[in-house]
């Protein structure tokens, strides 16, 4: 064994697949769960045929061109737009907001000349009420970009249930921006490359660890007792962790905050329940998120016609027993990440990565391209010294 990854998710998978195939590494991945590919992993439902996404509906999108290029050698894509509705007392609107969405809201037909007053109109109003400038609440912030009115429908209610937090107690940072389109586009992607997995998430996946150099160990915990144990690699055989940063260090700085997902799903009896692949629930009155109806994701399949899978997602704080999702990142977790950062240092054999091994929230494409980082610069330069290192242009491309 050459390295050791821990963390079979598409960021421990994209160093593995590169080191084994372009370095010629015998690559060792192992991962606490019984199945690879993190939270992107999908499975066939045995009763119905259709493909559920065991940890919410993951969406492939990119504008970066070499990830783009990366991916399509393991599997096709369809080419699938993703679109959201959200409910509102009863009531059924596109997401992101659009013209569409405040004219429904608004019972009005604005152009967009009119939409972009009205919306600066309101948020003037709000400024004008609070005395012009905005605290650093999420709530503040968001106020001062939509108006109060379209705040209160859309945000306010499905950022607290989100947080389990007023988003007046959140701070601004949490949005980094709040994004109104004055047409009628409701894709909810905007990047050039957007679709899914011809034959899945699962298939792409085992493509990608189908290399004779690359040794897969599932259920097998890192910190437990065992030949692939921190205790008996640590210091022997290079490192990428992926498993969170606070979790290596034994929480010497404090524990990180996360929050964490839970799934509802069932089986309904009808060929449609909600018509589209999700919906969600702005009300703080209704106690999920959204609702995701997984056939909706592949429509160029043939499905069953009276049954459908369907899943209920809610969100909370997580506990230690919990699989981390979206990092809290608060003034207290910022702080314990910088002490995590500096006892990482220490620690020249171990390259931590990932959304878990950064304590960053990454999607699907941004992960991979983290992954493409620390090869070229980081094991490259380490296992073949003097190569020249791949340089990633603004686009994504090579150069």
């Amino acid at each position: 064994m050459d390295l050791l990854v821990v963390g079979a998710g598409l960021f421990g998978l994209t160093v593995a697949q590169r080191c084994a195939s372009e370095l010629g590494l015998r690559v060792t991945v192992i991962d606490s769960r019984p199945h690879p590919g993190g939270n992107a992993w999908s499975t066939r439902d045995p009763e119905t045929g259709i493909e559920v996404h065991r940890y919410g509906s993951h969406l492939f999108h990119t504008s970066n061109d070499r990830v783009w290029t990366y991916v399509n050698r393991f599997t096709g894509f369809t080419d699938y737009r993703h679109r959201v509705y959200t409910v509102h007392r009863g009531e059924v609107f596109p997401m992101p907001i659009n013209l569409g969405t405040i004219n429904q809201f608004f019972r009005s037909a604005y152009g967009p000349d009119q939409a972009r007053a009205l919306i600066a109109a309101q948020a003037a109003d709000e400024a004008q009420a609070t005395g012009g400038t905005p605290d650093e609440s999420l709530e503040s912030r968001a106020v001062s970009l939509i108006g109060r009115p379209l705040y209160e429908a859309f945000i306010r209610g499905y950022t607290a249930k989100q947080w389990q937090t007023d988003p007046a107690h959140l701070p601004a940072s949490v949005i980094s921006r709040l994004p109104v389109r004055y047409n009628y586009d409701n894709r909810y992607f905007g990047d050039t490359h957007q679709g899914l997995p011809v034959d899945g998430y699962g298939a792409w996946i085992e493509r990608m660890i189908d290399h004779p150099s690359i040794d897969l160990r599932l259920d097998t915990d890192f910190f437990a007792d065992g030949p692939f144990g921190r205790a008996a690699t640590r210091g022997r055989v290079p490192i990428v962790y992926t498993g969170p940063i606070d979790r290596y260090f034994d929480h010497a700085a404090g524990r990180l905050g996360w929050r964490t997902l839970d799934f509802e799903t069932t089986i309904e009896p009808v060929g449609d329940f909600q018509g589209c692949s999700v919906m969600n629930y702005a009300d703080a009155d209704v106690p999920y998120t959204r609702i995701h109806e997984f056939r909706h994701l592949h429509p160029e399949r043939q499905h069953s016609p009276d049954a459908t899978v369907v899943a209920r997602e809610y969100s909370r704080f997580a506990t230690d027993s919990d699989e981390p999702y979206y990092p809290v990142n608060s003034p207290a977790d910022r702080d314990r990440l910088l002490r995590y950062r500096a006892l990482a240092t220490a620690e020249p054999q171990v390259k931590f990565g990932g959304r878990l091994g950064t304590y960053r929230y990454l999607d699907m494409h941004m992960a991979i391209a983290s992954a493409f980082t620390l090869v070229d610069t980081e094991l490259v330069p380490k296992f073949y010294p003097g190569r020249r290192m791949i340089a990633v242009n603004r686009n994504g491309g090579t150069g």
